[in-house]
């Protein structure tokens, strides 16, 4: 398993291994701020390049490389 740090994850290119809807391309667009400045920041808004689609992500899903790949391959 990869390691990760989630203050490092905006911006960066991911390739999803079982693209669906011709969507494998992906990059980091965004951050979803916890109710609380308290906690940490754990979600981060996906945008698929193809389609422009954006779903948000736990961090720690992108460590699963049955999942996904670092960078667009």
């Amino acid at each position: 398993m990869r390691r990760l740090n989630p203050k490092k994850l905006l911006l960066s290119k991911w390739t999803a291994v079982n693209p669906v809807n011709k969507e494998k391309h992906f990059l980091v667009r965004g951050l979803v701020k916890p109710e609380s400045d308290q906690l940490p920041i754990e979600q981060f808004e996906l945008e698929a390049v193809h389609s422009g689609r954006i779903q948000i992500i736990h961090w720690r899903d992108l460590q699963d490389e049955g999942l996904w790949l670092q960078g667009w391959k």
